[in-house]
């Protein structure tokens, strides 16, 4: 695994030229960056395209099973601390089994607690996301904390903390798409380790030579939601021009 991670820089408030500390369990894509002192837990999933520097606000805390998906930048200000759970300072704590999704940006200080979901593009910037909070798409939360399992849903801005005090609680089908979320992540973390392991990817490669169709997925459907035949066809003829096609559940509650 060539992972790109170096000494944070000296300067005028930090000469420690301090280096990230990451975990053996963990996969750190070779196009992410890690600057300074990051400590990356257990588990880890860390996917291209992202920064995670602590060069100005500094120290960071990734807690074990977290996922911190493509373009997620983590970064602080030279001032500004939180508590974590450990009782010790850092500019950005990230808790553990928390999803960190595509394009997501916090900013220290910041604390994200244990089992939360911070959607797309959304932003955390001096503010405490209490444990198993789940925050949709394109959301503020600046200068406040959020109280534990409570939802934020998509395009909001949490700026002072009456707002916070009244968002709704999480549901139970919220907690099953985050607890989604990071099974996936680990089963690619578990994929992407493997894949750079010959001795892992032998037997696959012997099991695909001895059974070719292997690799075709099986698909059913669940009564009451059977294809029409013409959906049907489209389908088969797209894939049949080497496309792929996913499918993906969305309420109304969670995609307005």
């Amino acid at each position: 695994m060539a992972v790109r991670n170096v000494a944070a820089p000296p300067t005028p408030w930090s000469k420690n030229l301090a280096e990230p500390q990451i975990h053996d369990t963990a996969f750190v894509h070779s196009f992410s960056n890690i600057i300074g002192d990051v400590h990356i837990g257990s588990n880890v999933m860390i996917a291209p395209g992202t920064s995670i520097r602590a060069d100005e606000g500094t120290p960071f805390y990734i807690g074990q099973g977290s996922n911190i998906q493509d373009g997620v930048v983590i970064h602080g200000l030279e001032q500004g601390r939180v508590t974590g759970d450990d009782d010790k300072s850092y500019s950005v704590w990230v808790g553990k089994n928390t999803s960190l999704t595509h394009m997501s940006l916090i900013h220290g200080p910041a604390y994200v607690g244990d089992n939360c979901f911070i959607g797309f593009r959304s932003t955390v910037f001096n503010a405490r996301v209490g444990n198993g909070c789940i925050v949709m798409m394109h959301v503020l939360i600046k200068d406040v904390e959020i109280p534990p399992g409570k939802y934020v849903p998509s395009g909001a801005i949490i700026t002072n903390q009456k707002q916070a005090d009244r968002l709704p609680d999480v549901q139970d089908s919220d907690i099953q798409f985050a607890t989604h979320v990071i099974g996936i992540n680990d089963a690619l973390r578990t994929g992407y380790r493997c894949a750079e392991n010959i001795a892992c990817l032998a037997p696959i490669r012997n099991e695909q030579t001895k059974n070719p169709n292997m690799t075709q997925t099986k698909y059913s459907t669940h009564a009451g939601t059977q294809l029409s035949s013409t959906l049907a066809d489209s389908i088969r003829n797209l894939l049949a021009q080497g496309y792929s096609v996913g499918a993906e559940h969305a309420d109304a509650r969670r995609f307005r």
